[in-house]
């Protein structure tokens, strides 16, 4: 994997912050872009824009063309069956509220159970939360191992035949945890449960099969994948999709309209009401062909040396802790002790090295971790060893400029 012909494809590393040359590492809260996604917007707006579906034009064609064969590029990325099970979404959020409103309100009622686990982003906690009010469900949570870990025992002891939804993250966007997808759902459809995944942390960084994995729904963002903000992909098991109702309504997803009743188009389109966000899903199929073309493999490969790497460089640190499990995805978590993560992140941007600071939206896996905020270096595919020397001289700095607390 050439790493340096990659990061020539990202034009936005090609510059100095603060005077230094800017070291990205906050790629789980958004992905750079490469030229190929950009050139592919630039042109749908430059040659193609128009409406999809809707005309007979040249554009309107062209349009609906790139549109639907970023579906099919979608399709294949993730093995599902069929385009049908691919709907287009603003993001992993809408994905999972989607489910959780039009699946959830639907199948659940008191005495009912939602399992999830507290590593969760509150996209994936709230939406559940709100699904649990509506009907009188029960929400529970598997419980973490001390490195933050789920252990399959404890899956095993939380599901249960009332159990109706397990919702769960491929990859913690704090603790770095890949989760065990596969064994997870074989339990929860032991129990006759449905399994929903959050790929947001997943999908851009390792090879997912949906039809392996066996999950009923998996959500992702396409922003974490080099592909443009505001387009994201829910993928759901036809069965459970043709069952659901809509949770939009108005243009596009209808089939007829009548005065006082309507009926809707067939998959994916009836869960995809007004004018899609064509430009980002067209910015997604270049996406893809990027990553393939790098390979999934080789990008989870770097990845996880960097973050070994990262984890070795990190412990030579006196005083600061690292969060997690040893084997990790691409990212690591840290505090320096005495030092509010902000400020670290502070001091590391006059550097030129960009890191996240904050509650990562897990709030209650800072509560578990008994923290109030962390900071966070993520990998991706244009990162490099150097760039983690950096942030260790980073890291050294600010200690230095806070000496005196420590």
């Amino acid at each position: 994997m050439d790493v340096k012909a990659i990061r020539q494809q990202f034009p936005i590393l090609n510059q100095e912050v603060n005077g230094h040359p800017l070291v990205y590492l906050d790629s789980s809260a958004t992905s750079q872009k490469p030229l190929p996604v950009i050139e592919a917007v630039n042109a749908y707006y430059r040659q193609d824009n128009s409406n999809v579906h809707r005309g007979v034009h040249t554009l309107g064609t062209r349009a609906t063309d790139k549109y639907e064969g970023a579906r099919e590029k979608v399709r294949r990325f993730i093995g599902a069956n069929s385009t049908a099970e691919v709907i287009f979404t603003r993001g992993t959020t809408t994905a999972i509220n989607t489910v959780a409103y039009s699946y959830a309100r639907a199948n659940l009622t008191a005495g009912d159970e939602i399992v999830i686990t507290p590593m969760e982003h509150h996209s994936n906690i709230i939406p559940w939360q709100q699904a649990a009010k509506a009907t009188g469900a029960t929400l529970k949570y598997i419980p973490l191992q001390p490195d933050g870990t789920l252990a399959l025992d404890d899956v095993r002891d939380t599901i249960t035949t009332n159990t109706k939804v397990v919702a769960v993250t491929h990859v913690s966007n704090v603790l770095g945890t890949i989760n065990p997808i596969k064994e997870i759902a074989a339990i929860a459809h032991e129990n006759e449960a449905v399994i929903v995944v959050d790929g947001a942390q997943g999908a851009p960084h390792m090879k997912v099969d949906v039809k392996d994995l066996d999950c009923d729904f998996y959500a992702f963002s396409g922003h974490k994948m080099c592909a443009p903000t505001g387009i994201g992909v829910l993928y759901g098991k036809r069965d459970h999709l043709e069952a659901m109702e809509p949770v939009e309504f108005g243009g596009e997803m209808i089939d007829f309209v009548n005065l006082y009743d309507s009926t809707w188009k067939e998959l994916p389109w009836k869960f995809e009401g007004g004018t899609p966000i064509i430009a980002g899903a067209i910015g997604l199929g270049a996406a893809i062909d990027f990553l393939n073309e790098v390979g999934m493999d080789n990008i989870t490969a770097n990845e996880q040396k960097l973050a070994d790497y990262a984890m070795k460089q990190l412990r030579t640190i006196d005083g600061i802790s690292i969060f997690g499990p040893d084997k990790r995805a691409g990212l690591v978590t840290f505090n320096l002790d005495e030092v509010h993560p902000h400020d670290t992140a502070t001091v590391l941007d006059a550097e030129g090295i960009a890191v996240r600071a904050g509650h990562h939206c897990a709030q209650p896996l800072m509560r578990w971790l008994d923290v109030t905020a962390t900071a966070r270096a993520s990998f991706y595919l244009y990162n490099t060893e150097k760039d983690i020397d950096r942030l260790v001289e980073g890291l050294l700095k600010t200690k230095e400029y806070f000496g005196d607390v420590f």
